[in-house]
């Protein structure tokens, strides 16, 4: 059925519901999409974020039952048969999923799989398919397009077959784009990039842009207005600017409470963070009333009676419209001086066909006509206390997390105390093979290349990186306990290249692990109370001990003692980390090393681990080796910070200098490409974007390795350009505890 439809609405979804069995997993959503929006939707995992972008598409399983309406251009999508659907998915309405490895099909090339998708739609042949599918390469950024083009999927890295999917989504020039957690799992700067790309594809088409994520600064700096999600609602819509400076549903107040800012007072810690209490509830066992009523603080008794409604609340003044989105900053054609001194940074741009389309950024008058307008939609909330709400912050509605999460005292000189870890140019490398049955050495991969750490008691060092840098690998060099392929690892004043095997066992007990997935490194066959014991008896503590030793662990990590007999798929997410944590803590260790120990969790309990992790380092005296992608993490929790690229330490010392005042051109990209959770803010930055991705660890790449990617190294003089091309930078005093690897560090602010 059609049906005419305001000529701005070009997606218009009312009363979406849909069950899978008994269990609904959307109660009632209703959305509209205008052209030339980006319309973002948040929440935690399973709110239904991902299924109201499915059920749109038609792609949910059998099972699934939906019901409601989904109208796009008027035109009924809910109901309508599989030769319908087929018609307009991939043409007229297309989606950017969440795993592009499992989104393409891996026997098939990328450019025969972006050229079926143009022929199922468009009446061309097969060799002007092709070529079309290497022009659209092109314009999301993949080097080397016509090469690439023939390539499979596995043959592409994560950012790579990110931005092919969304130039297979933009192929056909679509009215609609669902793009489903479209930069999860990838490093800052690839999620840049893939960001910049979406933006680009977006205006190149005219698209309204569905944008589904959990990062509050990616729908920050991406979104026109802003659905949150809870418990397959939406419970509050605001324009961006309104919703993120005053929030009017705790829930909200929550999420963004929970996000751990970059641009924090270089003077200190920022506020503690807010871990919403409880958890989500269970599809098919909502409580009565308001589903958030068990985990809200402001709950009251009307909050139980019924279920809320979206209803609009008073605003106490207008809100100011959208800020035209910021044009990246050209590069010039300034000589060797302009490179090394202050000021802004010339923009990478990824290639040269989205250089190209820059001039699309000018929209025309009636489309900016219509997102001005739109930034002053109403604002909704569904909460009876909405207007009660309004200039609250998250710490007056959350007002626990302070209690719980003491912050570190901050220093404005490292501590005194004995140095617990100290790493001296590590390195290691593996062999490169090749063939299947007898295997031969080619060549070597060169995983770590002079890395250089410092920890001392009570202090936090953060290991910071693209995913590739080796900060893994060094991480496993350290916790191996053993004599080193090159370089010097010194634990407690021990060197590891002496030890028996005698003296590593007893030392591994000062030194221990918390993994990145808590699944994956608990045993699923042993009850939770054995598991938190297995480093004890490792270490062949008695009975007696281990008896009272588990019960003070899993109080001290918040979890129930009661619950030791339980098994761990029997716990949520956050609390099988908080039962790793308490397993590493019970040997009394003085080092802990987490491994990206935060990066698989929603950002509400994320919020909660880190908070565990301050208050355990401030009773316990403890010092940690933390690794993250995260540098809004690392900012919070970390005293001081070591950036790695390729193998090598390019830059390091106390967090607050080195994020406020970064040397390094490689530091200073990652610091820009990290979203903030703040409109305003985010749309005033200029962004760094770092073309392709680092150069291949099987080979060394003489002098710096930075170059091939460095904005600096792009304008600098032939002169200078052949000293970063021979010589290898050194690690070079900067002042005090601040050091980096570059010949012509300059300091560029960037937050």
């Amino acid at each position: 059925m059609t049906e005419s439809l305001p000529d701005d609405v070009v997606l218009d979804i009312r009363g979406l519901e849909v069950d899978f069995g008994t269990v609904p997993a959307v109660r009632g959503v209703d959305l509209v999409l205008h052209r030339g929006e980006v319309l973002g939707l948040v929440g935690e995992s399973g709110s239904g974020k991902s299924v109201t972008a499915l059920a749109a598409m038609g792609l949910l399983p059998g099972g699934a039952r939906v019901r409601g309406s989904v109208r796009l251009d008027g035109t009924e999508l809910v109901g309508a048969t599989d030769a319908a659907l087929s018609a307009v998915r991939g043409n007229r309405i297309a989606m950017v999923f969440q795993d592009p490895l499992s989104a393409f099909t891996p026997v098939y090339r990328i450019g025969d799989q972006i050229a079926e998708a143009l022929r199922a739609h468009q009446d061309l042949s097969r060799e002007r398919a092709a070529e079309r599918a290497v022009e659209l390469l092109d314009l999301v950024g993949i080097p080397e397009p016509r090469i690439r083009a023939a390539a499979f999927p596995h043959e592409f890295s994560g950012g790579m077959r990110q931005r092919a999917m969304i130039a297979m989504a933009v192929a056909n020039d679509p009215d609609v784009i669902l793009a489903d957690e479209p930069t999860t799992a990838l490093d800052v700067t690839v999620q840049a990039q893939v960001l910049d790309v979406l933006r680009t594809a977006q205006r190149e088409t005219g698209a309204a842009l569905l944008l589904v994520s959990h990062d509050l600064g990616v729908i920050a700096g991406s979104a026109d207005r802003v659905a949150v999600m809870y418990a397959g609602r939406i419970v509050e819509t605001a324009p961006v600017d309104a919703l993120f400076a005053r929030p009017r549903m705790p829930y909200t107040l929550g999420l963004i409470g929970a996000v751990p800012r970059l641009d924090a007072d270089a003077k200190g810690r920022p506020e503690p963070l807010v871990p919403i209490p409880g958890a989500p509830p269970v599809p098919g066992s909502l409580p009565p009333g308001c589903a958030f009523a068990p985990r809200c603080p402001l709950a009251e008794a009307r909050c139980r009676a019924a279920e809320p409604g979206l209803t609009a609340v008073a605003e106490p003044g207008p809100t100011a419209p959208a800020e035209p989105e910021r044009a990246p900053a050209e590069a010039g054609s300034a000589g060797p001086e302009a490179a090394a001194a202050p000021g802004p940074i010339a923009v990478a741009e990824p290639a040269p066909a989205l250089r190209k389309a820059e001039p699309a950024a000018a929209a025309p008058a009636a489309l900016t006509a219509d997102v001005t307008a739109r930034a002053r939609a109403p604002h909704l909330a569904a909460c009876v206390r909405a207007d009660e709400i309004a200039g609250l912050g998250p710490l007056d509605v959350f007002p626990v997390a302070v209690a719980e999460s003491p912050a570190a005292p901050v220093a404005d000189r490292r501590p005194d105390g004995d140095t617990v870890l100290r790493v001296s140019g590590l390195a290691r490398t593996f062999p490169l093979l090749k063939g299947a049955v007898l295997k031969r050495r080619v060549g070597s991969v060169y995983a770590v290349d002079e890395v250089d750490l410092d920890i001392r008691t009570g202090e936090v060092l953060g290991l910071v990186g693209e995913s590739g840098s080796g900060k893994s690998t060094t991480l496993f060099e350290i916790l191996e306990l053993k004599r080193p392929e090159r370089g010097s690892v010194e634990v407690l004043g021990r060197g590891t290249d002496a030890l028996t095997r005698r003296e590593a066992h007893a030392l591994r007990a000062q030194v221990q692990i918390v993994f990145q997935d808590p699944m994956a490194s608990l045993d699923p066959r042993l009850p939770v109370g054995d598991i938190v014991a297995e480093p004890l008896r490792a270490q062949r503590a008695d009975r007696g001990r281990i008896a009272r030793r588990v019960p003070e662990l899993l109080r001290q990590v918040g979890l129930d003692p009661a619950h030791a007999d339980r098994f761990p798929h029997e716990f949520s997410g956050g609390q099988r980390q908080r039962i790793g944590i308490a397993r590493a803590l019970a040997v009394d260790p003085r080092l802990l090393v987490l491994d990206e120990p935060v990066s698989a969790l929603d950002v509400s309990v994320q919020a909660g681990i880190v908070n565990l992790l301050l208050r355990l380092r401030a009773e316990l005296g403890l010092a940690y080796l933390f690794v993250s992608h995260d540098l809004s993490v690392v900012r919070h929790i970390a005293d001081r910070v070591s950036v790695m690229y390729l193998g090598r330490t390019v830059e390091a010392g106390a967090v607050g200098e080195v994020f406020a005042r970064p040397l390094h051109p490689y530091t200073q990209a990652l610091l820009s490409a990290v979203p903030l959770p703040d409109p305003v803010r985010e749309r005033a930055r200029t962004r760094i974007l770092l073309p392709g991705d680092p150069p291949s660890p099987t080979r060394r790449v003489p002098g710096c390795a930075f170059r091939s990617r460095c904005p600096v190294f792009a304008v600098l003089g032939e002169e200078r350009r052949a000293r970063c091309t021979a010589d290898v930078p050194p690690l070079a005093e900067q002042g005090a505890d601040h050091v980096t690897a570059c010949h012509f560090p300059a300091e560029r602010a960037v937050l």
